[in-house]
């Protein structure tokens, strides 16, 4: 068809904004409304006979809406009947007459106000072959949508079959065919009748595309409810049936029956007899509570209609408690030396762990019906309380499972939840069992000192009875409610400190204290281990990659600070990087690592060694202390001046660091005359005491004998030897008292060059702990009494106190070097 002429009317029209509503033209329509103002503009247009603009809103919500909110396209029409209802709505039934292309709106007090264009087309009727193929076209897809719509109307298909006109045939399927409102606008939008009916071609087929996929998910949900309604019907009759069976003859259905003699394939048939079967290969040879209490599971899982959830708890759980290993075990290794011979290959030292482990095994031997043993590795990070648990389960042929408990807060972490809640599952200690597929793995919990709680329970207090070697027989799991028999299984903790391990969990484990490494070990774990290791990861071998004897204990020495190996091991896996660089980019065939070449590979030195002084001073004692890292040497320091008898303690100190430094000075009061010191010097004097370094805290009681020394030094003017070191508590009386730690602490002396080392008399017997080559280059003298430390520490010597120059030697480099002085600016400074 073709358009012949086109005609354009400029109005101003009363606008009412309609809310998912779209007017046609020539299309009659009933609208609804209950806003007042949108009722007087009906009344008076229809009282006078004029014409009204319906202008959709873009959005349902707003209530007044502005410009922003309107369509740009209206339709112009005229009111043919108004009726108001005693509910207050005013039912309207308005007759289009064109379309309007709106240009500006004006809101007033009585309303808003539409100016635009009204666009009138004159449209050639002889038609054509393309708008009668798109006429027809638009029919068969109106009754195609009419399959999918049960409602569609006779009238309202013999009325599109009737139209003939493109236009019209558009605008009367968008108004009562479309579905949505922003496709009937945009049907509206549309002035070009042929254009317009092609929009609307497009839009049925979305639409019917969208009704179809609707209908398919409808019948597919259909099928599936009758599908459980007739599941649900054959298995009533089923039920019905064989329970007829069952009184004439009950061997029928097998011999798997519940506690009251009920048939246990009442449900599904396939199922329930493979649940029984499971149930019966599971249970053989565990207890009779066990098979009891999964056949009444079972029981209670056939009376249960399919598709229940309770049905879904039931089926978890019988899965759970079929999984776990009721009879699975592993027979030891009760061979001494095979074991011996498997822990000496995985670690160096650890002298203790492996004596305890082997006493154990020669018990075995001796007593197969022996107890496992429920030990606790503490000790310093990275010194191999995980590895060494591995070790122990292959040295003893047993499975090994790790059960982390950092940070576990919940009680439910260790007994399970109950398995009537949402997402319930066993405890670690169950699941760890189940993982290792035996019943009596060794199981490493790990960070046992990282325990916390909170409202949710105490883990802690659950594990009481997991670590009891009498109460865990009969350890009984939230989830599975059945007694777990945990007494074959190994327990290993293991916890940096025992500060935080509450005292009734403590006493139920045997502690294993692991000292940190000395240089020698660490020297012997990094050649036999960790250079091998960290070779074969990076890809090179010890052909390829040569470190030497001096270079390894340099970087213990200079870049490594730790208890353990860990840093060890990264700084060697530095290495391995490095070396591969250069292999790959540089073309050589071998690495050397030598003490002269080591920074060139791991750059300048991380850590520098305390070292004792060049000389005695006066108020300087080398103390001794031990850190989570190992031994450390602390050097304290006393400062006597004038002043009105106040006391200073800097370095970080703990409350314990601090009474121990008001009882030394106590005691010294009390030997003014003896060590020749003003007797009123703590009125005259202010005391400063010192412990670098101040950014790290230090706490302990320890340093008692170092600081009375340090006092007694300063306030005599007699210099202390540089080459003693000392540690031990102090009481008011003098008495030295034991401490612990001795065996790192000696080894920071050794290294630091001390000669000499005063301990307390009580800690003779922990000699034995400490390291050969210590031994072998260190005089140790026990003491009771303060007055002994002092005979050995402080000299004759009475230096005079000097000022140092205030200008330091210069750096003597190559001239011309940036960032240093040259020597010849040296010179003249000096």
């Amino acid at each position: 068809m073709a358009i012949t002429t086109e005609k354009l009317e400029m109005k101003s029209l009363p606008c009412v904004p309609l809310r998912g509503v779209v007017v046609f033209p020539q299309i009659p329509i009933s609208i609804e409304t209950t806003d007042k103002r949108w009722v007087h503009v009906c009344e008076t247009a229809s009282a006078g006979n004029t014409e009204v603009l319906f202008v959709t809103q873009k959005e349902m919500m707003p209530e007044d809406p502005a410009e922003k909110d309107l369509f740009r396209v209206g339709t112009a029409a005229r009111i043919k009947q108004l009726i108001k209802l005693p509910d207050g709505t005013a039912r309207i039934l308005v007759d289009g007459t064109a379309r309007m292309e709106i240009t500006s709106f004006v809101f007033g007090t009585s309303g808003i106000t539409a100016m635009g264009f009204v666009r009138f087309l004159n449209i050639d009727a002889a038609g054509g072959i393309h708008s009668e193929a798109l006429l027809l076209n638009t029919v068969k897809s109106v009754e195609k949508m009419a399959h999918f719509l049960p409602k569609t109307s006779k009238e309202l298909l013999m009325t599109v079959r009737g139209i003939k006109e493109p236009g019209l045939l558009a605008d009367f399927i968008a108004s009562n065919v479309l579905v949505k409102y922003t496709d009937k606008q945009a049907v509206l939008e549309e002035p070009n009748p042929v254009k317009r009916l092609e929009l609307v071609n497009v839009l049925l087929e979305s639409e019917e595309e969208i009704l179809r996929t609707e209908q398919d998910i409808h019948a597919k949900v259909r099928q599936q409810i009758e599908q459980n309604q007739r599941s649900y019907y054959l298995r009533e009759q089923l039920k019905i049936i064989q329970n007829e069976l069952k009184g004439d003859n009950p061997l029928l259905f097998g011999d798997e029956e519940g506690e009251d003699g009920e048939s246990l394939y009442d449900d599904d048939a396939d199922e329930l007899s493979e649940y029984s079967e499971k149930i019966r290969r599971c249970t053989e040879g565990a207890p009779a509570e066990v098979r009891q209490k999964m056949l009444k599971e079972l029981k209670r899982l056939s009376k249960i209609p399919y598709g229940a959830a309770e049905g879904n708890v039931l089926r978890n759980y019988l899965d759970v408690t079929l999984e776990y290993p009721w009879t699975k075990k592993t027979k030891d290794r009760v061979d001494v030396k095979a074991a011996r011979k498997v822990l000496d290959a995985d670690h160096d030292g650890m002298e203790k762990v492996k004596e305890r482990i082997l006493e154990y095994l020669a018990v075995r031997q001796l007593n197969p019906d022996v107890r496992n043993q429920i030990l606790c590795l503490v000790g310093p990070p990275g010194v191999g309380k995980t590895s060494i648990a591995a070790s122990i389960a292959r040295a003893l042929n047993r499975k090994y499972v790790r059960v982390s408990l950092g940070g576990i807060r919940d009680e439910a972490d260790i007994r399970g939840h109950r398995k009537t809640y949402i997402g319930a599952m066993p405890g670690r200690i169950v699941n760890a069992i189940t993982e290792a597929g035996v019943n009596n793995p060794l199981i490493l919990l790990d960070e046992l000192d990282k325990l916390t709680r909170d409202t949710h329970g105490d883990p802690a207090s659950a594990l009481l009875e997991v670590l009891d070697a009498e109460q865990n027989k009969t350890f009984r799991d939230h989830f599975m409610e059945l007694p777990i028999d945990l007494s074959d299984c190994m327990f290993i903790a293991t916890a940096n400190t025992l500060d935080t391990v509450p005292a009734p969990l403590l006493d139920r484990v045997e502690v294993i204290r692991l000292p940190s490494y000395t240089r020698a070990e660490k020297h012997a774990i990094a050649t036999h281990h960790l250079i091998g290791k960290q070779c074969k990861r990076h890809g090179l071998n010890r052909r390829i990659l040569r470190i030497s004897d001096e270079a390894l204990y340099d970087i213990i020495d200079f870049y490594t600070t730790e208890a353990g190996v860990r840093q060890l091991e990264r700084e060697i896996a530095s290495l391995c990087r490095k070396a591969a660089m250069k292999i790959s980019d540089e073309g050589v065939k071998s690495c050397s690592v030598t003490r002269e070449n080591l920074t060139s590979y791991l750059g300048k030195h991380k850590v520098k060694p305390e070292q004792i002084a060049a000389q005695n001073e006066v108020g300087v004692v080398n103390g001794l202390a031990y850190t989570e890292a190992g031994g450390d040497m602390l050097k304290i320091e006393v400062s006597v001046t004038p002043g009105n008898g106040h006391i200073e303690l800097t370095g970080s100190l703990g409350d314990v660091m601090k009474e121990s430094a008001r009882t030394a000075i106590t005691f010294v009061r009390s030997r003014t005359e003896q060590y020749g010191i003003d007797p009123d010097f703590y009125k005259n004097c202010d005391i400063h005491i010192h412990v670098p370094e101040g950014a790290v805290p230090k706490d302990g009681p320890s340093a008692g004998v170092t600081m009375t020394t340090a006092l007694i030094s300063e306030l005599s003017g007699r210099a202390v030897r540089r080459d003693v070191a000392m540690t031990g508590e102090i009481s008011l009386r003098g008495r030295v008292m034991a401490i612990g730690g001795l065996r790192e602490k000696t080894m920071a002396a050794y290294k630091a060059g001390v000669k000499v080392i005063c301990i307390p008399a009580e800690n003779i017997p922990d000699l034995d702990d400490v390291a050969p080559v210590v031994m072998e280059n260190i005089t140790f003298y026990p003491c009771s009494h303060v007055d002994e430390v002092l005979a050995i520490a402080l000299t004759e010597e009475r230096p005079e106190q000097t000022c140092l120059s205030l200008i330091p030697e210069p750096l003597m480099t190559v001239s011309g070097t940036t960032g240093f002085p040259t020597a010849s600016v040296g010179a003249e400074h000096k």
